[in-house]
């Protein structure tokens, strides 16, 4: 299916929002019940300046909720003064161990608060439909689990052959070509295919996975078409501008680019910093196999099984998951199992 199709999934605990491209998934927005309102993108807040620091200039914002955010200060500018109330607005989301960073709209009274609540992912669904149609229900269900879980995984098969490694990094993002059993008897010709092919689809993948920053490519095979790969590059990173900047074909053949970075990354949300699914996340996905089982066998009792620590994120969604399906399910915990380890079965 060509063009791009936009999904909404209401769940239990969450509300995804799927963009795809040509069928396949091109974004994944994620909003999770409790998360900070004046943390995401675009919200409107007074805070207050809790410190100056010139040597490194920034500013140091404390947000409505006591979350923490920077303003980077402009040399053309007076400093904001330490105590001091400001409108602010987030400029890009916090991730990992990254402050959210803010725009400074101006000075303000009164204790920090959340003036304009950030669009929420159906509005922002619908804004880049533009009046398309937006896909809810089961349908919508699939695309997110879907997109969910490419999200999730480092190695990429390309069409026609080979793949891409994408891996973020402290520094930067690095994606690897790898040919790989690309059939044609023309080796550069094949890498040629391979190297046009992996930069539109490491495009999409980076809008699916949240990454952004500095991004290095490594192509493969020698002697690459600069002129045919910049301009790939520039088209398929053209729904990322404004802020695309990309840098010549390196002697090494890698190609070097940085891509706005505004979203908290999903990886961010669904594991931890091992790469473990967190015990939130396993606990969502029970939930929806919950759902789904009970679906599937409206009479029947559900029976399921996790990881302790799954237990006890799933047990602030039992209401919700109650209401729902009755009280017809038991979830069990296992010592020893890993958190992305769930088992549910109808009896």
């Amino acid at each position: 299916m060509s063009g791009r199709q936009f999904f909404l999934d209401r769940c239990i605990g969450e509300t995804r929002g799927v963009v795809t491209l040509d069928g396949r998934p091109e974004r994944l927005m994620i909003d999770r019940d409790g998360l900070a309102p004046a943390t995401a993108l675009g919200a409107r807040s007074v805070a207050r300046v809790r410190s100056v620091e010139k040597a490194i200039g920034a500013a140091f914002i404390d947000l409505p909720g006591g979350a923490e955010a920077l303003y980077s200060l402009r040399t053309d500018e007076t400093p904001p003064v330490r105590g001091a109330a400001i409108e602010v607005e987030i400029r890009t989301e916090a991730r990992q161990d990254k402050l959210a960073t803010v725009r400074l709209l101006g000075p303000a009274d009164g204790e920090p608060r959340l003036l304009e609540a950030a669009p929420d992912i159906e509005a922002e669904l619908r804004d880049l439909a533009k009046g398309g149609k937006v896909v809810e229900g089961f349908g919508a269900r699939e695309a997110a689990d879907a997109a969910e879980a490419e999200a999730l995984d480092t190695i990429h098969p390309l069409p026609g052959g080979g793949s891409i490694a994408v891996e973020p990094t402290r520094a930067l993002v690095s994606i690897d070509v790898d040919l790989g059993g690309r059939p044609g008897s023309d080796t550069k010709r094949a890498a040629r295919m391979a190297n046009l092919t992996a930069i539109a689809a490491a495009a999409r993948l980076l809008r699916l996975k949240g990454l952004g920053g500095l991004v290095v490519f490594d192509f493969v095979g020698r002697g690459h078409d600069g002129k045919a790969l910049l301009g790939a590059t520039r088209a398929a990173f053209g729904p990322d501008n404004p802020g695309v900047a990309i840098d010549q074909i390196s002697r090494f053949g890698t190609l070097t680019l940085t891509v706005p970075r505004r979203r908290q990354p999903v990886l961010d949300l669904l594991v931890d910093s091992a790469g473990r699914l967190t015990p939130l996340s396993a606990a969502l996905r029970l939930a929806r196999a919950l759902e789904r089982e009970g679906r599937a066998d409206p009479g029947g009792r559900l029976r399921a099984a996790c990881a302790p620590a799954v237990l006890a994120a799933f047990e602030p969604l039992r209401p919700a998951v109650t209401d729902k399906l009755g009280a017809r399910f038991t979830v069990e915990a296992r010592e020893g199992w890993a958190t992305d380890r769930l088992e549910v079965s109808a009896q």
